[in-house]
């Protein structure tokens, strides 16, 4: 199970995540030796240098996983999209495709087939009318974000609703034992460093 946030680079989580006078430069590296994965979201507006992504797999130790984010609506820089996150190496975890509009099968199938089938691709369907679609995507090696119902290869949640009582955190990690195939979990940013806490709760609550 890898549990982590919604990105990393925060400097209003200091002092009470990263230590009072870190470098914004060392976030990365202090991170990593407290969660497994982190989402990339930047990659969802703009593609990084080639040199970037190198130095992030660089600053992370191995298992680490980063899980970068592809805007659905722009499915002209899927090839260049996976051309950048293939840098990280063995760093790159799922990748999470944003569709924010409404059920649209032409764009679900450029994506499956644009995109490298090695790669775990999430789903982030928010849209009512994408309900039922799990099937099509489990076909592909594919899930959608947040189902834990449908057959997958792997399992993607993310947590956007904050704030979480420790009841909520602890029905949620009943949920996630039962989960038999690797699993990727966020919690979303925050100004204050409520994300960290509740990963490190919920990995608590999951040993």
């Amino acid at each position: 199970m890898h549990v982590g946030t919604s990105g990393w680079s925060y400097p209003s989580w200091k002092p009470d995540f990263y230590p009072a006078g870190t470098d914004a430069k060392e976030f990365l590296s202090f991170y990593a030796q407290r969660f497994s994965t982190v989402e990339l979201n930047t990659t969802g507006y703009r593609l990084p240098a080639e040199e970037q992504f190198r130095r992030w797999a660089d600053q992370t130790p191995a298992g680490f996983r980063f899980a970068p984010k592809l805007a659905g609506n722009r499915p002209r820089m899927v090839a260049e999209f996976g051309a950048r996150v293939r840098l990280l190496g063995d760093r790159l975890g799922p990748v999470r495709v944003q569709l924010i509009s409404s059920r649209d099968e032409g764009m679900l199938e450029l994506i499956l087939g644009s995109l490298d089938p090695d790669f775990l691709v999430a789903f982030d369907l928010e849209h009512p009318t994408w309900d039922g679609v799990e099937p099509r995507l489990a076909s592909a090696g594919a899930v959608r974000v947040n189902d834990l119902e449908h057959d997958a290869p792997f399992r993607y949640v993310r947590f956007r609703d904050p704030p979480y009582s420790d009841a909520e955190l602890q029905d949620w990690a009943g949920r996630l034992r039962s989960v038999k195939e690797p699993l990727f979990a966020y919690f979303r940013h925050e100004d204050e460093p409520t994300a960290p806490r509740y990963a490190e709760r919920l990995l608590e609550l999951l040993r």
